[in-house]
């Protein structure tokens, strides 16, 4: 049997019969409809104990677009994935990156659904996004225009040998901002050792970047400073003095792609656990970051086939030449 919803005909008949004390079942045979599709009809549009034909309809117009619409994330299997992942400092790039990278044959969610997703249903979780915006810019929100990153070279020309991870000396670079204050700390991570270095920046400028990073990199053999991969951020904009001072190349992720730089994002998400966002940098020690660091190179990984961070790149530094 074929089910159609009533139409606006149908329900102004059932106002006037109702209005002119026909018995439910008697009008249900005049229309030619079940009885409980009428019942339920006035249970879910009468008001105040009236039923108003004209509402009726508005409203199951209404129903009918929001069933329409899209569900961005269609099963809670996966809803429930998504939300432990943002909760342990992952974010929406990150997450549609790797789903990608785990089911190559089929269809994933897009970072911009999950960011639609969280928005709209799960607003508690904002909070733990990287800037946790309590609002969204609108999707072609105009951003800072003027400076562009001098002499960008595209994460897509990177060698294979970065890709793959086969030798030392690739390193990610990022900031990890402070929401209480102008501090930032500058992460930097190798890609084959996981090796991870922080330094407290007194501000988010270009210049502070680049000499935080210089400091980071110089004492390494040169085999083990290959590269740089960053984001479109401006305090990047320095990237080519770095080079000339230490010998690296640099390459940066595609416009609104961090997840692409997956080794530092996942680092930073590390540093979270100890720092939450509205932690005021400006307040916590030398030493604390220290005991951080530390703790990022001592923790085996899986990955590594269960060594360190430390142990991996020091054998790296023991046979550098």
């Amino acid at each position: 049997m074929n089910y159609t919803h009533l139409t606006k005909e149908e329900r102004d008949k059932l106002a006037v019969l109702r209005s002119r004390g026909w018995k439910l079942r008697d009008i249900a045979d005049k229309l030619g409809r079940n009885i409980g599709t009428l019942s339920r009809e006035l249970k879910r549009n009468k008001a105040h104990g009236i039923y108003l034909p004209h509402k009726a309809q508005e409203r199951a117009k209404q129903r009918e677009t929001e069933e329409h619409k899209c569900k961005r994330l269609k099963t809670y299997a996966l809803q429930h994935d998504i939300e432990r992942l943002i909760m342990e400092g992952w974010s929406p790039e990150i997450i549609a990156g790797r789903l990608k990278e785990e089911n190559e044959d089929k269809a994933v969610i897009s970072h911009e659904a999950i960011y639609q997703w969280l928005y709209s249903s799960m607003p508690h979780l904002i909070g733990y996004l990287p800037r946790a915006h309590k609002e969204r810019y609108p999707k072609h929100h105009s951003r800072r225009k003027g400076q562009r990153i001098p002499d960008r070279v595209s994460i897509k020309d990177r060698p294979e040998s970065v890709e793959t991870r086969k030798e030392p000396g690739d390193w990610e670079a990022d900031l990890v901002v402070s929401n209480a204050s102008k501090k930032a700390l500058q992460v930097c991570a190798e890609r084959t050792s996981r090796l991870t270095r922080i330094k407290k920046l007194e501000n988010k400028t270009a210049v502070q970047s680049r000499e935080a990073l210089e400091n980071i990199l110089k004492g390494y053999p040169k085999q083990l400073r290959r590269s740089i991969t960053y984001d479109n951020g401006l305090e990047n904009i320095e990237h080519g003095k770095l080079n000339e001072a230490i010998g690296t190349r640099s390459y940066f992720c595609e416009p609104y792609h961090s997840w692409e730089k997956g080794t530092v994002e996942n680092t930073n998400g590390l540093i979270r656990r100890f720092l939450p966002k509205k932690t005021d940098f400006a307040k916590i020690s030398e030493e604390r970051i220290a005991e951080i660091e530390l703790w990022l190179n001592n923790r085996p990984r899986k990955c590594l086939g269960f060594k360190t961070p430390a142990e991996v790149f020091n054998r790296f530094v023991a046979l550098a030449p």
